[in-house]
């Protein structure tokens, strides 16, 4: 058997990717390193012991052009000699752009069980091609096919030592399938939920070794235990009971904050009677998304501006602060379509809401991957702007705007 050492990039963004991908890593040596610099040394240092280096990356799409330049200062620092795996959703959907940037591999899908057999074939002397992986011969993509999906009962959230904690993902896919969003294209249509035993387990370990702060990643927090999207009260409450009991008076719990948040359409009193008994925050986040019910059933999201006006009136009388999430630029989005978003983000605040402002990105593997990047018109912007100053805003829509003009620029031709 050869040694192997499992080398991962560590970024905020990325936390909870990595923290699993650590934890899969089985015979594996793990190793982090942030910065190229830093990146390259741990690699040299771990070849100079005679152990092959495998550096693991995942990222966003807003963050391919960031990982691009970081992958050529850490060849150049010493990691030429390793053999880079790229993960997440922006590897899954542009495997040939990626590949083409410099990485020696990329995984498709969920990448707990291919990097467990990548793992296994090295430390065997085997090939690195394999299962759930796309790789380059010459100048061809080739395809290794996606593996079974995951069982989330089956794969730690982050190493069983503890020493990596961080919220704790408790349902993987989605049934929504809104054009602008990667989550039901790149995880699935299926959702799959982590048992409330298995998430009180890795709770209450995070609480023992001193994380008071419990918090969960779902794209809809209500929906925990459904087979179909729609609301299982049920099930969150036996989910936030079986994890209020496993942290004790220690641990706080989380849940519809992000990275957890809540449909508009799921907002109910009962709902929020639940919520307010047995979690912490004491903020929601909602997922509006636009005020124009044109531009909502255009982008699948399955609700209307109505029902958002009602969530955030709910929310807020049940003593919550509700945060409102909006993007702004979406394709075919008319002047007319702007100013009810404007009107829906301007009596929200005035209910006590802060706006979570977005600019449109064409993400890969959605069904709007190839519309222009997202141009806000100027009354938009400065109706954030000065909600923002208010208090009454906030959100990374400047930072969007850049990381869409740069996907719309560098996408690569269907594949």
């Amino acid at each position: 058997m050869r040694p192997t050492t499992l080398l991962l990039r560590d970024r905020p963004a990325a936390r909870g990717a990595l923290n699993a991908l650590a934890a899969a890593g089985g015979a594996a040596e793990v190793a982090w390193a942030a910065e190229p610099a830093a990146l390259g040394r741990a690699a040299a240092a771990a070849r100079d012991r005679g152990r092959q280096v495998v550096v693991g990356w995942s990222f966003f799409s807003a963050g391919f052009a960031e990982a691009r330049r970081s992958l050529a200062a850490a060849r150049a620092s010493g990691a030429d000699g390793a053999l880079h795996l790229a993960g997440g959703p922006h590897a899954t959907a542009e495997p040939a752009a990626v590949l083409a940037a410099g990485f020696d591999l990329c995984a498709l899908g969920e990448g707990e069980r291919t990097l467990a057999l990548l793992l296994e074939r090295l430390a065997r002397g085997g090939p690195a091609a394999g299962p759930g992986l796309a790789w380059l011969e010459g100048a061809a993509l080739q395809r290794g096919g996606r593996p079974q999906p995951v069982d989330l009962d089956g794969v730690p959230p982050f190493p069983p030592s503890g020493e990596r904690g961080g919220p704790i993902e408790i349902t993987r896919g989605c049934v929504h399938a809104c054009r602008f969003c990667q989550a039901s294209f790149a995880a699935g249509p299926r959702l799959r939920h982590r048992s409330p035993e298995v998430v009180a387990h890795w709770a209450g370990l995070q609480v023992r070794l001193g994380r008071r702060d419990v918090r969960f990643v779902t794209p809809s927090a209500l929906a925990y235990g459904s087979a179909d999207g729609a609301p299982r009260l049920d099930r969150v409450e036996a989910l936030l009971e079986a994890v209020r009991a496993a942290v004790g008076s220690e641990g706080r719990l989380f849940l519809g904050t992000f990275p957890s948040e809540i449909r508009p359409e799921h907002v109910t009193p009962e709902a929020l009677r639940l919520l307010r008994r047995l979690v912490d925050n004491r903020s929601l986040l909602l997922g509006a998304q636009s005020g124009s019910d044109r531009m909502l059933h255009a982008s699948h999201r399955g609700h209307g501006a109505g029902e958002v006006e009602q969530a955030v009136r709910l929310a807020a009388e049940a003593g919550f602060e509700p945060q409102v999430d909006f993007i702004l630029g979406m394709p075919g989005e008319t002047d007319e379509d702007a100013a009810a978003s404007r009107r829906l983000m301007e009596a929200l605040a005035a209910r006590g809401a802060r706006i979570r402002g977005h600019v449109f990105m064409p993400l890969p593997g959605t069904p709007w991957a190839g519309a222009p990047a997202g141009a806000p018109d100027a009354a938009s912007l400065l109706l954030l702007e000065r909600l923002a100053s208010a208090g009454r805003a906030m959100g990374q829509w400047k930072a969007q705007r850049r990381h869409a003009e740069e996907l719309a620029a560098g996408r690569s031709s269907p594949r």
